[in-house]
């Protein structure tokens, strides 16, 4: 009865885990600036320079450093 069941759940289920590439016409809505995780570039550079004047540390975006003075 169990497999049955279980059966039943991977033929229902298990087919909308299908992973299928990006299609032409879907890329131009993933290159919209809205689509960014920081759509406002000046607002993420002045959130970091935040950041790092209350942390007195850098690092961790992309540059070298991380705060202890060992480049």
């Amino acid at each position: 009865m169990k497999k049955s069941w279980l059966v039943v759940f991977a033929v229902v289920l298990l087919p909308g885990c299908a992973i299928r590439p990006v299609e032409a016409w879907e890329k131009g809505n993933l290159a919209k600036p809205a689509m960014r995780f920081d759509a406002d570039p000046l607002d993420a550079k002045f959130t970091q320079h935040t950041y790092t004047s209350r942390e007195a540390a850098s690092g961790g975006t992309g540059v070298g450093g991380g705060g202890c003075g060992c480049n």
